[in-house]
């Protein structure tokens, strides 16, 4: 028995399936198109390199050629700049300055401001969304507002011209961000790991700090490493509250490169290297614990 034949026919597809060879996107054409956001990328790079770089050119000139070359490859590179400027704007001691203020600055604040962004993110405690905007309108407002009633209250406290009086200001001003960013880690913690400390016995201060600051720790090294950069680059409030000589901290001491008439810039270029180089080099060592922090605070808060 023979079957029938099947006539075989072509069905005409929309365009939708079969698209046309111009709907492609070469990968010439998609390259083309991201030119202009690499010449945006490379004019940024310019204009954030750019100084630091002529600033390490002027710090290995002579003062001659730095007055006669302010921008270009130095001729004759001169490294005793840098010990010369170490003496002269007595960085032995200035350094010291600089990271006990740290060190006093990073310990408050991450102490404080953890207590208080525990207090407000887990503990319900009445009046926190008042208190929250409170710290946020202080936050906001110029230091220079209440500089002078803050430097005669400071004064008559005795603690001008001290290094324990500056940290308390720098903790002060510094702990609303930490509040913040420590809050907005510690709002997305479940609560199931503090409720289960607390009925085996643990109290709020174990809880806090054998649960809440072991999971939020990415916010406290942010935290930390914005506080420490502010201070150390601090030059305001150093300047109103340290008059004396060897109190001063890294940022004050180039007071000591000005001359009667003048400034030695060539002295002065290569302290301002020697000041942002640890800066630098912490700072790329952690960025990505850094970024990482402030994009985790932020989004999950």
């Amino acid at each position: 028995m023979e079957l029938p034949a099947i006539e075989s026919r072509t069905v005409d597809l929309p365009d939708a399936v079969h698209p046309t060879p111009d709907a492609a996107v070469p990968g010439g054409r998609r390259d083309a198109s991201l030119i202009p956001n690499y010449i945006v990328l490379i004019l940024l790079l310019i204009f954030s390199l750019g100084p630091l770089v002529i600033l390490t050119f002027n710090s290995l000139k002579t003062k001659a050629e730095l007055a006669k070359n302010p921008l270009g490859f130095p001729q004759k590179i001169v490294f005793s700049n840098f010990p010369k400027a170490w003496e002269v704007g007595d960085f032995s001691v200035t350094t010291r300055n600089s990271l006990l203020l740290v060190a006093i600055t990073v310990v408050g604040v991450l102490f404080f401001g953890g207590l208080a962004a525990y207090s407000l993110a887990k503990l319900d405690i009445p009046g926190a969304g008042l208190l929250t905007m409170y710290l946020l309108i202080g936050s906001s407002l110029p230091i220079q507002l209440y500089l002078v009633p803050l430097f005669f209250v400071w004064q008559k406290l005795h603690l001008v011209n001290n290094h324990f009086g500056l940290a308390l200001i720098y903790i002060a001003t510094q702990a609303p961000f930490a509040i913040f960013l420590l809050r907005s880690y510690m709002v997305q913690l479940p609560r199931d790991f503090e409720d289960a400390a607390r009925v085996d016995g643990a109290s709020e201060w174990e809880v806090f700090l054998k649960i809440v600051v072991p999971l939020s720790w990415p916010g406290f090294l942010t935290v930390g490493l914005v506080v420490a950069l502010g201070v150390w680059n601090e030059f305001l409030l150093a300047t109103v509250f340290l008059t004396e000589q060897e109190l001063f901290t890294v940022v004050t001491s180039y007071n000591n490169f000005a001359s009667r008439f003048s400034r030695d810039w060539t002295l002065t270029s290569a302290a301002s290297l020697m000041m942002i180089l640890p800066v630098i080099v912490i700072f790329l060592l952690l960025q990505r614990r850094f970024i990482e922090g402030l994009t985790q605070g932020g989004l999950k808060g």
